[in-house]
C-alpha cells in the first residue's frame, strides 16, 4: 500500500521573490549562456530507495513513493539545475495502457507535475518545469499512425498542468517514431526541446541514430545516419535537440555534428552504467570532476544545455554547475 504523502506549503508572496520562467530560459540562451538539467531520476529514485515497477520502471513512483520523487527533485535543484524534469518518462499513455494503468494515465502524469512544481515553490530558486514525454513503450513495434493518440494525450496533459516546457524524450527510437511525435508536439503551443540518442558503428566507424547505453556492457542498436537524421528532424523542428541517453565516449562527436548541420540551441546529458530491467546499473563510474571535464569539451563544441540522464546523480549535476556564466 502506498504511503500517504503531504507536502506543507507555506504562503508565498511571489512579488518577495523571482521565480524562473521559460522566457528566462530562452533570454540565457540567446544571450549564449549555459543552462543545467537535472541528473537521471530513474537511478536517483532507486538510490532513495524507491521500488522500480518491472513494467513501467520509475513510473509508479509519484503515486507510490512521492515523498522520494520530492526529495530527488530536490537534490537536483540543490546541487544547481536550472530545470527539473518530471517523473513521466515511462508513465506514458502507450506503456501505461498497456501494463493494465489505462484509467490512471491522467492522475500519474498530473502528481508528477505537482510534485515537481511544489518542490521549486517550496525551495526559493529560479526554476524552471520540464516535462518528459517519451517514446516509452512504443520501441518502433507499433505504426505511427497508432502512436499518435498516446503523445498527444501526454502532450496534452502535461502542458495543461503547468510545465514551463517539455522535452521529446526520443531516445532508442527510429525516425519514423521521432518524427511522428515531432508532428505531435506541434499542436502545442509550448516550448519544445527534442532529446535523441545516437551510438558509434564501429564497423564503419560512424555515428548513427541509434542507442548503446555503455559501449563496454551493452549491444548498439542503429536506425540510420546520425547527420542524415538530423537534417530530416530540422525540417520540422527549430527548438534545442539534444543527445541523450548515450555513452559520453560519443557525446563530443554527436554535438559537433549537430553543430555543422543545425543553427538551433544543442546540448547533451549521457548515461552513466546501463539498464537491466528493471535497474539501472552504474559500472565503470565515471567521477563527478571526470565528467565536468568531459562537459567542458561538449560546450566547446557548442552545447549550451547540459545534464545527465540515467545514472547521473547530484554530486554530477553540482560539479557541472560551475559552468553556468
Amino acid at each position: 500500500m502506498a504511503t500517504k504523502f503531504v507536502v506543507t506549503l507555506t504562503l508565498i508572496n511571489r512579488d518577495l521573490f523571482f521565480f524562473m520562467s521559460y522566457s528566462d530560459i530562452e533570454n540565457k540562451l540567446n544571450s549564449g549562456k549555459i543552462i543545467i538539467l537535472d541528473g537521471g531520476m530513474g537511478a536517483e529514485l532507486e538510490k532513495l530507495g524507491a521500488s522500480m515497477d518491472n513494467n513501467l520502471w520509475s513510473g509508479r513512483c509519484s503515486v507510490d513513493n512521492p515523498e522520494i520523487v520530492y526529495k530527488a527533485h530536490q537534490n537536483f535543484i540543490q546541487s544547481g539545475s536550472d530545470i527539473i524534469t518530471t517523473n513521466t518518462y515511462a508513465s506514458t499513455p502507450i506503456s501505461m495502457k498497456e501494463y493494465g494503468y489505462e484509467n490512471h494515465i491522467e492522475e500519474w502524469n498530473k502528481a508528477s507535475v505537482k510534485i515537481a512544481k511544489n518542490v521549486i515553490d517550496n525551495s526559493n530558486s529560479n526554476v524552471c518545469v520540464a516535462g518528459s514525454v517519451s517514446t516509452y513503450g512504443s520501441w518502433d513495434r507499433i505504426e505511427p499512425k497508432f502512436l499518435k493518440p498516446g503523445f498527444l494525450k501526454q502532450l496534452s496533459i502535461l502542458s495543461e498542468a503547468g510545465v514551463d516546457l517539455i522535452i521529446l524524450e526520443a531516445m532508442t527510437s527510429s525516425t519514423r517514431t521521432i518524427e511522428t511525435l515531432l508532428d505531435c508536439s506541434n499542436e502545442f503551443d509550448i516550448s519544445i526541446w527534442l532529446s535523441i540518442s545516437c551510438a558509434l558503428d564501429r564497423d564503419r566507424n560512424q555515428l548513427m541514430l541509434g542507442y548503446q547505453e555503455s559501449i563496454s556492457n551493452s549491444e548498439a542498436f542503429f536506425y540510420g545516419d546520425f547527420e542524415n537524421s538530423i537534417n530530416e528532424f530540422k525540417k520540422i523542428h527549430d527548438g534545442p535537440i539534444l543527445i541523450a541517453h548515450s555513452d559520453i565516449k560519443v557525446i563530443n562527436q554527436g554535438i559537433q555534428i549537430i553543430k555543422s548541420n543545425y543553427n538551433g540551441v544543442i546540448g547533451a546529458y549521457p548515461n552513466n552504467g546501463f539498464f537491466k530491467k528493471p535497474h539501472w546499473n552504474v559500472v565503470e563510474s565515471i567521477s563527478p570532476q571526470e565528467y565536468y571535464e568531459e562537459a567542458k569539451l561538449w560546450v566547446e563544441s557548442g552545447a549550451q544545455i547540459i545534464g545527465g540522464c540515467c545514472g547521473v546523480s547530484p554530486s554530477h549535476i553540482k560539479a557541472l554547475s560551475v559552468l553556468k556564466n
